[in-house]
């Protein structure tokens, strides 16, 4: 991502570009943190189209915002993001998606292989209930059948990641449906952390949590930026700004789908942004 916002508002709206039906038969890189790279990307459901031109880079071990009001399609780009608005009958896409410059909706990508190097947590947490702490945070590595040696180190290591190893070391063979709602979700964290991504997505992981929980959270996304790229949907402006490297400002106006009207810098989008609806929106006015 630039230094200087980016402004795509005012450009001619792009015809919906082909895709690629060769794709790249390379396999995804390991697990250190990934860069992707959106281009081009339009979304529909059924007819309706959501989301138009969205083009945003979300960089390696640095933490991306996604703001901007209610509707405006930025959860609907993070799940496109980890190939899971594929399965929403009815939806298309058209655009592409590279990690580490592969193209994951290329042919020969899997859709599973997708998801075990881009991790999703979403805004309420969903802890397996009738697996134990420990079941749960294997669980990952388990459905993706990847092998772990020293799995009690593996997840001693992740629940420390996710702040909640001293909360719950004493109990491990306890149900993870039985932990407070805070815990839960830091609890999902450690189980997406588990099979080592190199993106993790997070869509409002804080919203139905408590203060506490909160920082909690935000703590463990500062301790993770730098070995996992994080990118947050957050309608928290404050957490924008105390967790995030990069903002991208996502607004649909009446009638239209949602484009990124603004990207960049934390601290430019906040400080000093080049559209007024940028500031408005950051600044309380409107969302």
């Amino acid at each position: 991502m630039t230094t200087t916002p980016l402004r795509t508002d005012d450009m001619a709206p792009a015809p919906a570009p082909a895709r690629d039906p060769k794709g790249d038969h390379l396999r995804l890189a390991g697990s250190a943190a990934g860069e992707i790279e959106a281009e081009g990307v339009y979304a529909w459901f059924g007819s309706r189209l959501v989301l138009e031109n969205v083009t945003l880079t979300m960089e390696r071990s640095k933490v991306t915002a996604l703001i901007g009001p209610s509707g405006c399609g930025k959860s609907t780009f993070l799940r496109i993001l980890n190939r899971m608005h594929e399965v929403v009958p009815g939806a298309q896409l058209a655009g592409t998606v590279g990690l580490n410059g592969v193209d994951i909706y290329g042919s020969g990508q899997r859709a599973m292989d997708t998801r075990r190097h881009i991790g999703m947590v979403f805004q309420k947490p969903n802890p397996f209930p009738a697996m134990t702490i420990q079941e749960n945070v294997l669980a990952g590595l388990k459905f993706s059948r990847s092998q772990a040696k020293h799995r009690d180190d593996l997840v001693e290591e992740m629940l420390t990641k996710a702040g909640l190893w001293n909360e719950v070391k004493d109990r491990l063979g306890s149900l993870g449906g039985a932990l407070s709602g805070g815990q839960q979700q830091r609890l999902c964290i450690a189980r997406s952390l588990a099979v080592r991504p190199s993106v993790l997505l997070m869509d409002e992981p804080c919203s139905a949590l408590d203060p506490t929980s909160t920082l909690r959270i935000e703590k463990t996304i500062q301790d993770i930026a730098g070995e996992v790229t994080v990118v947050i949907v957050t309608h928290n402006m404050q957490q924008a700004q105390r967790v995030s490297d990069f903002c991208a400002f996502f607004l649909a106006e009446e009638n239209k789908p949602g484009r990124v009207v603004e990207a960049g810098p934390t601290e430019l989008m906040f400080g000093n942004p080049a559209d007024p609806r940028t500031a408005d929106y950051v600044n309380g006015q409107f969302g």
